[in-house]
């Protein structure tokens, strides 16, 4: 099973999101996600998180809230840990990303931007605020199938 980070720098009521266009075979391609990546061995959550952000955007985080943790599950990929982290307090200057492009996008906007079904579900965690939750998400290709939040079945986004 895989173990990644993902991390949405937040300011000006927007996050920093990573439109992902520039790698070749990447199962995110043209989807709009957060900023993060794998963990090395031996590395923390929050180690890896720190690491990403700051390889991806420039920026290093002062501290970083951790949101929860997203069991990613689909029929084409291995299965995926991912540790959910937020930060408003990060310094540094914005460097271009290998992976996509960046840009700074209102957090009410990110919802309707292409991206993964199941990450509607937990950005409105994020912007209610919600406590650490625990997020199952069951795909079928790109196709949403089942989400389970803190171990009960919840409706799925339309």
């Amino acid at each position: 099973m895989r173990e990644t980070t993902l991390c949405y720098l937040q300011k000006d009521s927007c996050y920093l999101m990573l439109h992902r266009v520039k790698k070749q075979n990447d199962a995110n391609h043209d989807k709009w996600i957060g900023v993060g990546g794998g963990l090395f061995p031996g590395e923390t959550p929050l180690e890896c998180a720190i690491r990403e952000v700051w390889e991806e955007t420039g920026y290093t985080m002062q501290d970083a809230t951790y949101r929860g943790v997203v069991n990613f599950h689909c029929d084409m990929a291995e299965d995926e840990i991912m540790h959910l982290f937020t930060s408003e307090n990060f310094t540094g200057e914005p460097i271009e990303c290998n992976e996509g492009d960046l840009q700074w996008v209102p957090i009410d906007l990110v919802p309707s931007l292409p991206g993964w079904v199941g990450d509607r579900i937990f950005l409105k965690l994020l912007k209610e605020g919600a406590p650490f939750f625990a997020l199952s998400l069951y795909y079928e290709g790109d196709n949403l199938i089942s989400a389970i939040l803190d171990g009960q079945p919840i409706p799925l986004p339309e």
